[in-house]
C-alpha cells in the first residue's frame, strides 16, 4: 500500500483500539499514555501556551491521548484524524468530556474545519508518518483556520541528532526499498520546519531541538 493513502493505512493499523494505541503511543499501557500526555502539555505550555479561552485543534489525534488531558484545560477541543477507525475510538475514549469534537479528514487539508475559526492548532508525533508535502500542506490548513493571532505548533523526529540519525538509517538498511512499511518513520530538521511554517505566513517562527525530537511554531 503507498505510503500516501493514509487513510486506508491508519485504518487498517488501528481495527482495534488495541492495536491503535500500539501504532500512534507504543503502549497500551493508559498509565504510560496519561504520563506521555502530561509530557506533551508541558511542551505546549513551553512553546505555544495553553489558555483557558483556546478553541483548539488537534491534527492526527489518534486515540485521544492528548485530548484528554488538553479538553479540561480549554474552551473547545476539536480531533481530527484520517482514519475512520481513530476518530470512533477517541470518540468513544473522550464521550465523558463535554466540549470534545472529533472529525474525519481526508489526510491531506482540513477542509471540514471552518476557517479562522481556532486559536491553538498542533500536530504532534503524526510528521513522522507523511510526506514532505503533506506536512507543508497541513501547517498552511493550519494557518487557514487559525484566528489572527492564533499559534500553531508541530514536532517530529530530528535528522540531525544522534539518535534520529540511526532511525533513518535503521529504516534505511533494515528493508528493502520495496518493502519498507507505509507508516515507516521519516525524520525532520529544524531547518525543515521552520521553512514549513514561513512559507505559510507564520511569524514569530521558532524551533528547538529536544532530545530526539524538532519543535516549531509560530503565531499567525
Amino acid at each position: 500500500m503507498l505510503r500516501a493513502n493514509y487513510k486506508n493505512v491508519w485504518n487498517d493499523l488501528s481495527q482495534s483500539v488495541g492495536s491503535a494505541k500500539i501504532y500512534v503511543g507504543g503502549t497500551e499501557d493508559e498509565a504510560a499514555l496519561a504520563t506521555a500526555t502530561l509530557h506533551t502539555l508541558n511542551v505546549l505550555r513551553a512553546t505555544v501556551g495553553i489558555r483557558p479561552e483556546d478553541e483548539c485543534l488537534e491534527i492526527g489525534c489518534g486515540v485521544g491521548r492528548v485530548g484528554r488531558g488538553l479538553a479540561p484545560l480549554v474552551r473547545k477541543w476539536t480531533g481530527c484524524d484520517v482514519a475512520p477507525n481513530m476518530v470512533a475510538h477517541t470518540r468513544a475514549r473522550l464521550k465523558d468530556l463535554p466540549n470534545v469534537d472529533v472529525v474525519e479528514i481526508s489526510g491531506y487539508d482540513l477542509k471540514p474545519i471552518s476557517d479562522q475559526s481556532c486559536d491553538l492548532v498542533y500536530c504532534t508525533v503524526v510528521f513522522m508518518h507523511l510526506d514532505d508535502w503533506d506536512r507543508y500542506s497541513y501547517v498552511k490548513e493550519a494557518w487557514r483556520v487559525l484566528r489572527p493571532g492564533g499559534r500553531f505548533f508541530c514536532d517530529n523526529t530530528n535528522l540531525l541528532t544522534e539518535d534520529g540519525w540511526a532511525i533513518f538509517e535503521q529504516n534505511r538498511t533494515g528493508y528493502h526499498p520495496l518493502e519498507r512499511p507505509a507508516f515507516i518513520n521519516k525524520c525532520s530538521t529544524p531547518q525543515e520546519l521552520e521553512a514549513y511554517l514561513q512559507h505559510a505566513g507564520f511569524n514569530q517562527v521558532s524551533t528547538r531541538a529536544r532530545h530526539l525530537w524538532v519543535d516549531a511554531w509560530g503565531v499567525k
